[in-house]
Formats: C-alpha cells, structure tokens, sequence
C-alpha cells in the first residue's frame, strides 16, 4: 500500500476574514499581571474611591446620564501617559485598544464617547476643582507610603508655551487692522515695531504674556509653570501656573511655602533666579532656610552663615532632581506647548499632569524597593 503525503504547505495556519460573533475572553485575563498600567490603575482607583463624595455633588439628581467622572479621569491618565495629542485621537484609541479600555472601565461592547461630549464633561470637572482634590489624595496615598520629607524642598519655574501664535499678539487699542490677503494664514510683518504686554494682547488667548525666559533667547506668549519638590524622593508636593512675569516665580514660591503644613523650620533649594534680597529675607521670616544658588560674591544675598553648612551642598544637589520633573511634564506630559487656553484651565491640566507624574513616581520607587 502505497504511504499518502500531504500536500506541501497543508499543516499552515487558516488566513479566515470571517468575524467572530462573541469573545470568551475578558480584557483583565488579557492584560499581562507584570504590566506597569496595573500598579497606576490600583493607585488611581484607591484615589478616585475617596473623592466619589465630591463628584456626586457636580451632578444633578435629574436628566440624562453623564460620562462617569472615575472614567473619564482615567482617560486622562492614559491620555497623559502615552502622549496622545488630542481628544479625538484618545477616543479613537479607547475604541479599539483593549488595554485602554481596561484601564478606563469600558466593556468590549461599551460605545466610545464623542470627542467634545469627552470635553464638555472635563469642562465640569475643573468648575469642580476636582485637580486639587486629585493632587492631594495622590500625596496623601505617598504619605502613607511614607514617601514624603516634610524637611527639605526645591522651587523651581519653567514656561509653559501658549495656545496662541505671534500673529494674534495686536495692539489693545487703535484702528481695525486691513482685511488679511489670506484669511487662513495672513502675512504679519512687525519688524521695528515695539510690541509689549502693555500695550499688546493676544487674541487668541487674553491671559498669555509674551516672555523670554533669559537674554538670547525668541519671545513668546506662554504661561509660568512653577513645582514645589520634597527632596527625599523627587515627589512634587505643589504645582502651579500663573501669568509669565520677571517675579511671577519668587511670587508664587512664597504662596507655595505658606501653605506647606506645621510650622517647622525647612530648607529650600532654588537656582540663582532666586538670590534676590527680598525674597531671601521674606523666607527666612517663614521659618525658611534659604539653600538658593548664590550669585557672584558682592551680589548675593547669603553669606557663610549659610552656605557653609553640608546640608546646603547636599540641596543644591537634590534640587537639580526637579528637573527630571518639568522634562517628564514637557515630553510625556505635553506640557511644553499648552492645548487649552486661560490660565485656570492650563493650570488645571498642569496640576493634574503632575499628579500623573507623582503616580509613575511612586510606581519606580515601589519597583526599587
């Protein structure tokens, strides 16, 4: 009897179209146990557990249904966590990524939600304040952990890019400018011209200033971004935005101290930015050990009674830790160019950006340890 051979190619894998009608598969049974997005999401739910009190009170008790706050927080994480540029493109990602439908909360067969229904519903969350509120059970979850220093802190700013181009910095006063040649994208020149926040505002976005951060560098309208770091483990303890002045950064890092908890003496490290007379005097009048980078000698306002001691060499090395912060904010967070506009929705974002930041900040400790 004569041996049968398959036919070459017979025991290759079947390339069917053909949709299958139901799946026996949950995504939690898809998502690795070692993934890194299961330690955020058990910190961010312990987080949203305590503050499901204050999201019943944005609500009414009448009408239809709103997206979930819980949700729509997380999708802001994932939104922040892998860089997506928009709304739109997060909802495109929740609607066929199972992972990111897992971590937000969605079934397999949950509709995705519109973008601006997405964004009208983020709207009522920061009329809510819900970013502080976020913020603080985020430190608080470090403090239990007990990952927090209440002792030794860093200050520092950075500019925040503004939603907003040149060509819409004009005159605050004067005669309406000509009908552009090209309504899409008209020819601006204002070589010569003298163009400052006084007498010039963005139309685009009101509350911008147009700011360089040092001598050399291209102005631009933008924000001041400003961190408060504990120096024990890098954790950031306060974020803020304001309007970008030559004192928005000393002014803001003096309303950060005075609302730090207890009433002992801390140290705070900051760059030369900060060797200025009359804040050095002011911090020291709020039981603040000044450890700023001291300017040339003849124009600094510390002596050897400071910075002589070790734990003012030891600051001025933590505190150059801050900026593994704004370098995570501005890639991954995107928060080097702002997509929002005024300064309570920007510092809104950069608030809850920082959160986010915290969060990844103690998954790596945990990892470490």
């Amino acid at each position: 009897m004569m041996r049968s051979y398959p036919e070459e190619g017979a025991m290759r894998g079947d390339d069917r179209h053909q949709g299958m009608m139901f799946s026996y598969v949950a995504p939690e049974m898809r998502v690795p146990q070692d993934h890194p997005l299961r330690t955020i999401r058990r910190m961010v739910d312990a987080v949203l557990k305590e503050l499901s009190p204050q999201f019943s009170r944005l609500y009414s008790d009448t009408g239809r249904p709103s997206i979930a706050p819980e949700k729509l927080l997380r999708a802001l994480t994932l939104q922040i966590l892998y860089s997506i540029r928009s709304e739109r493109l997060l909802m495109e990602q929740l609607d066929y990524n199972l992972l990111f439908r897992w971590f937000v909360g969605l079934e397999m067969d949950d509709r995705v939600w519109d973008a601006t229904v997405f964004t009208k519903n983020r709207d009522r969350l920061l009329a809510g304040e819900i970013d502080g509120l976020f913020f603080e059970r985020v430190l608080e979850l470090a403090r239990q952990k007990s990952l927090l220093s209440d002792e030794h802190f860093t200050v520092d700013g950075t500019l925040v890019e503004a939603w907003a181009g040149q060509k819409s910095f004009r005159p605050r006063t004067g005669k309406r400018p000509s009908p552009p040649d090209d309504p899409g994208n008209a020819t601006v020149d204002f070589r010569g011209q003298s163009r400052t926040n006084e007498t010039h505002v963005s139309t685009t976005d009101p509350e911008a200033r147009l700011y360089r951060k040092s001598s050399g560098t291209e102005s631009k309208l933008c924000y001041a971004g400003h961190l408060l770091m504990e120096n024990r483990h890098g954790l950031i303890v306060d974020a803020r935005v304001s309007q970008a002045t030559g004192k928005a950064e000393r002014e803001v890092a003096l309303a950060m101290l005075e609302d730090l908890p207890g009433n002992h003496r801390v140290t705070l490290g900051a760059d030369k930015g900060y060797d200025v007379a009359e804040f050095v005097q002011t911090v020291r009048r709020l039981n603040v050990v000044p450890h700023v980078a001291a300017k040339v000698e003849g124009y600094s306002a510390l002596d050897g009674r400071t910075t002589r001691h070790v734990t003012y060499r030891i600051s001025q090395r933590c505190r150059k830790r801050v900026e593994e912060a704004f370098g995570w904010l501005k890639t991954i967070g995107l928060m080097r160019k702002t997509r929002h506009r005024g300064v309570a929705k920007v510092d809104w974002m950069f608030r809850f950006t920082t959160a986010v930041y915290n969060l990844v900040r103690m998954k790596n400790l945990e990892l470490q340890t």
